[in-house]
């Protein structure tokens, strides 16, 4: 297959979408070749037979001419794509469907976020499938909808066991910096076990890109300071994906409280590098309810979550582990990167 993937960026030192490099790589291995158009391009390192064309975000190029080299850069490679691949941004989809459909290309769009907006909506009348990694990711009924799982990379984050502090516990905590992310419960709860005497950090690795995130950013920070955490609680700022497992193995737990109902995958991610994941995420209470329900906790409760915490204190080396390690066999079954990938090309193949 020949394929074209529309993204909003390249860039395998992003932040946020560093993780989308390795997914071209996957898809490199399944295909004769791949296209790929997106808003940004910054670093990267891919096979040869992809190319990379760029809207021109990285130069500052006007909305305007993001538009026009799109539809340049679809029409000039038309005859070197059989299918597309858009990657969440449901735009690219109400933009190209009528010339790819007139040329009859596959269009496979990927979403899993939760929010259903009037953008997706057109967009499911206009693809032919919507690819999303669990059943909470799409909360769209329709009949195009497959679930393929979230698509870890299991050799990057490998599982490694740690050297344990009894007397300290090391919490962290990785996304976006956004209200979605509810951190003011993750900092109620660090207050509350400050209270009870618990020696513990918490790194908080993300950024805000946003203006209203990185508001919200500084109401946190303030949170902070008010509750008296500045010694435990660091702020560590973006980590690339090349980085972000040696991150991961410095924590003994990942907690987490977001307000989406779609999988999180950075909660993957942190469990398959080793650590104990305390959430209050929909798609990962059915994922690890009948495995590890003793980690799982409602949404904005600050109080439930310390008392998890705390007791994740008190336990021995395997006692902590061992429903994790069973929690990752799920992952490998259902999430793994090669088996999304394959996945997904099938599906397009079948159009």
């Amino acid at each position: 297959m020949k394929l074209l993937i529309c993204t909003q960026a390249v860039d395998k030192n992003h932040p946020i979408l560093g993780f989308f490099h390795r997914w071209i790589e996957e898809f490199a291995r399944h295909c004769e070749v791949v296209h790929v158009i997106c808003l940004y391009e910054g670093a990267h390192s891919l096979p040869e037979n992809v190319q990379v064309h760029s809207l021109g975000k990285e130069s500052g190029e006007s909305k305007f001419k993001y538009l026009l080299r799109f539809y340049r850069y679809t029409w000039q490679l038309r005859g070197e794509y059989d299918a597309v691949f858009v990657h969440m941004n449901q735009i690219y989809v109400i933009l190209g469907a009528l010339l790819w459909r007139l040329q009859k290309k596959q269009i496979g769009l990927w979403y899993a976020h939760g929010k259903v907006s009037n953008s997706l909506k057109v967009a499911e009348k206009l693809t032919h499938l919507i690819f999303t990694s669990t059943e909470e990711g799409l909360q769209l009924s329709t009949p195009k909808r497959r679930i393929v799982g979230q698509g870890i990379d299991l050799d990057h984050f490998a599982y490694k066991e740690r050297i344990h502090d009894a007397n300290l516990l090391r919490l962290v905590t990785v996304g976006r910096i956004s209200r979605s992310k509810n951190l003011e419960t993750l900092i109620d709860a660090c207050a509350s076990l400050k209270e009870q005497g618990t020696r513990f950090t918490f790194r908080i690795v993300g950024v805000a890109i946003t203006e209203e995130e990185k508001q919200y950013e500084k109401e946190m920070r303030e949170k902070v300071k008010k509750l008296n955490l500045d010694e435990q609680v660091e702020w560590v700022g973006a980590v690339s994906q090349k980085d972000l497992p040696e991150e991961l193995y410095k924590a003994d737990a990942f907690i987490h409280d977001g307000a989406t109902q779609s999988l999180d995958k950075a909660l993957l991610e942190a469990v398959a590098c080793g650590c104990v994941v305390v959430s209050s995420n929909l798609a990962y209470k059915t994922l690890t309810e009948a495995i590890a329900p003793q980690y799982i906790f409602k949404n904005n409760d600050s109080g439930a979550l310390a008392s998890i915490v705390y007791r994740v204190v008190s336990l021995d080396f395997s006692q902590k582990y061992e429903s994790m390690h069973v929690v990752r066999a799920e992952i490998a079954r259902l999430h793994s990167i090669d088996g999304l990938i394959g996945t997904i090309i099938s599906h397009l193949k079948k159009i």
